[in-house]
């Protein structure tokens, strides 16, 4: 029989790869170490997207429910984590073409190739991958033609410490700090409720966290909500406001700028956390701001998003390389590095980009992006679109981009030396890396094949390259 194409990981970017090797009439089996397809969606499940249903479903997924009683959401909705888990992933789970092949509560351990180590290459091509896995305590083994992982970075949350190094005393401190983004308006309102919060992130899910405390301070007054930046400037975290197309993201930066300016928060930034220590029962955070010595008292609950890093320790064993800054996949590093410019969405890319020195092995998705922050879904659902292309020899529709994303209206680009940040157009002049948007350097003739943010195109003026 056909050796199957493995699947780490049954999130809605691992469901997608199923379903375009489904419309390829290619075998493939899912690992999903969560006990339910969208085991790390659910973890925030309460909160809402910014883009719309349109942008969050894979089209050949829709395609595949469409022929079964499946009613399909409003596109212009937008769905809470939850709603895309029972709405979208559940009932696509659950058609007979994939529950077959969903193994839960599978743990990935390591991924190599049969009887022969890293450092070997003679013959290397020929020999399968062979998946060790651990399902329900058991050990088990999977022989793959194919390997894409698409196991996310969610359960792999930066540390409260700076320099994304754990900071003293964080460990010891662990049952007072959430990772993520917890429900604080709902099933973790008491632990919430009249407490000293310090919030410790600058990027959207530390805006919702606020935001939802802030619903809380409505009712209980004596909710205090302290945020720690490590942001030169609180400006930085207000986004395309209006700009944006997509309004549910920019709602967010228009949201948090009037808590700030209302002074329903208190702000440190830039802040550089170093020490949690113990004091009366209450935490005492210390470390720097501004060159100075910090310190922050009386706090009783620490909630941290200050973003996620992939996990690779189960690669070992393949030849396969991330970028040494971003953890990223190399060739997406200058498109995404938040130090050159924060578009809100990449140049469309593929196999070609995502290819790895280990033949048919990909990591796609969020775990693509590394430590990078701005993955979208749609950008997920075309990655497995081109890479099932490739591996079924199909180069035609590989190399095609089938994807148009909203622009966040705004690019931040770094102006260098300076450490300054000014608003430009995608494609105003700035010293950006040639690869990096707008600066782009086809790699095809047909423009039809690969698009850069330039290519020209209907979009509105606010648009990158408007």
């Amino acid at each position: 029989m056909k050796r199957p194409v493995a699947i780490i990981g049954g999130g809605p970017v691992g469901l997608a790869a199923a379903a375009q090797l489904i419309n390829r009439g290619e075998p493939f089996v899912i690992l999903e170490a969560g006990s339910q397809v969208g085991a790390s969606v659910l973890e925030w499940g309460h909160v809402r997207m910014f883009s719309p249903w349109e942008y969050n479903m894979d089209k050949t997924a829709v395609t595949l429910l469409s022929k079964y009683e499946w009613v399909a959401p409003n596109p212009n909705d937008i769905p809470t984590g939850r709603d895309l888990v029972e709405k979208y992933m559940q009932p696509l789970a659950g058609l007979p073409e994939l529950a077959p092949f969903i193994h839960l509560n599978s743990k990935v351990i390591s991924v190599g190739k049969k009887d022969i180590d890293k450092m070997k290459t003679k013959g290397r091509d020929q020999v399968p991958f062979v998946i060790h896995y651990e399902q329900n305590g058991q050990q088990q083994t999977l022989e793959a033609r194919a390997v894409i992982d698409a196991s996310g970075t969610w359960k792999h949350p930066n540390p409260v410490g700076s320099g994304g190094i754990v900071a003293k005393g964080e460990s010891e401190a662990s049952n007072r700090i959430t990772y993520g983004i917890p429900d604080v308006y709902g099933k973790q309102r008491d632990r919430y409720a009249g407490k000293k919060v310090l919030v410790v992130g600058s990027g959207h899910s530390a805006i919702n966290t606020i935001l939802e405390l802030n619903r809380l301070k409505n009712e209980v007054s004596s909710t205090e909500i302290v945020w720690a930046l490590r942001k030169k400037s609180i400006q930085e975290t207000y986004g395309g406001g209006d700009a944006d197309q997509l309004p549910a993201r920019g709602a967010l930066g228009t949201s948090i700028k009037s808590l700030v300016e209302n002074g329903r928060l208190t702000v440190y930034t830039p802040v550089q956390i170093q020490e949690i220590s113990n004091q009366s029962d209450d935490l005492v955070i210390q470390g720097m701001m501004n060159g100075e010595p910090f310190q922050l008292e009386g706090v009783n609950e620490i909630i941290t998003n200050t973003g996620s890093r992939p996990d690779t320790h189960f690669l070992r064993e393949v030849r396969y390389q991330v970028d040494p800054a971003i953890e990223c996949v190399p060739a997406l590093a200058d498109l995404i590095d938040p130090n050159i410019h924060s578009c809100g969405t990449v140049r469309p890319h593929g196999e070609a980009e995502l290819r790895q020195a280990e033949k048919d092995f990909y990591i796609v998705g969020m775990k693509s992006y590394g430590r990078a922050p701005t993955f979208l879904l749609a950008t997920g659902y075309e990655q497995v679109r081109s890479v099932v292309a490739a591996l079924v020899g199909d180069w035609d529709s590989a190399n095609r981009v089938e994807l148009h994303l909203p622009e966040t209206g705004v690019c931040s680009i770094s102006n260098a030396g300076l450490g300054l940040q000014e608003e430009s157009s995608c494609c105003a002049p700035a010293p950006v890396k040639s690869n990096s948007c707008c600066g782009v350097e086809p790699q095809k003739e047909s423009a039809k094949e690969i698009a850069s943010c330039c290519t020209p195109q209907p979009v509105k003026s606010s648009d990158c390259c408007g």
